[in-house]
């Protein structure tokens, strides 16, 4: 069972396993275009809610299923005593009559039962198709929305790394500067000055 939400997931599949491995990070890190990523996550929340539709409309064909295995066996049951009703009065023996038509009354309601019994049976196993297919479209979502969310708080904390180092060294520079200059005593010293701090919202895995 094919669906709009199962292309969309193999084509963001797709552009994961294509997107270049970060540089010295082996294959565990990637880098991704985030318009690219950002699309195609848009595109899926548009399609799920037709898929949700999707969904009601084969668990409301139960309904439909029930409802004409009933009329069917409705129809039969109407038919049957119709006809037994028709050999009680015209036959002479009344009791052999009543007898035969007893039985096949009782066959007609037994075929009615196994109708209704089989409609029920299809009803269910469609029903419980549909929930697995949906369930296992939006685990497969599910994963790779967490493997997108680990990949860019990944980078992020590469960055502000970088920009950690790269703060500490400009401090170290002006300490030397500072402590080379006829001036020294007076100017503030680099360990004074403000910590920088970067703060970003953590993402949860």
């Amino acid at each position: 069972m094919s669906s709009k939400i199962e292309k969309i997931i193999s084509e963001i599949e797709e552009y994961l396993d294509g997107c270049k491995p970060q540089a010295f990070s082996g294959s565990k890190k990637i880098i991704v275009e985030k318009d690219i990523i950002d699309e195609m996550l848009v595109e899926l929340r548009m399609s799920t809610p037709e898929e949700v539709k999707r969904y009601q409309k084969i668990i409301a064909s139960k309904e439909a299923i029930l409802g004409d295995a009933q009329s069917q066996a409705e129809k039969l049951l109407e038919d049957t005593r119709y006809q037994t009703q028709q050999m009680v009065e015209e036959s002479s023996v009344m009791q052999q009559a009543y007898a035969q038509a007893q039985a096949i009354l009782e066959e007609a309601q037994d075929k009615a039962q196994t109708i209704v019994d089989n409609a029920v049976s299809d009803a269910n196993n469609i029903r419980e198709g549909a929930m697995q297919y949906t369930d296992s479209a939006l685990g497969n979502l599910q994963t790779i929305i967490s493997h997108t969310m680990s990949e860019v708080q990944a980078r992020y904390d590469a960055y502000i790394s970088q920009m950690r180092s790269s703060y500490e060294v400009i401090s170290a520079n002006r300490r030397e500067l500072n402590s080379g200059s006829p001036d020294a005593e007076g100017a503030p010293a680099a360990d004074d000055e403000e910590e920088f701090s970067v703060n970003l919202p953590k993402m949860d895995e």
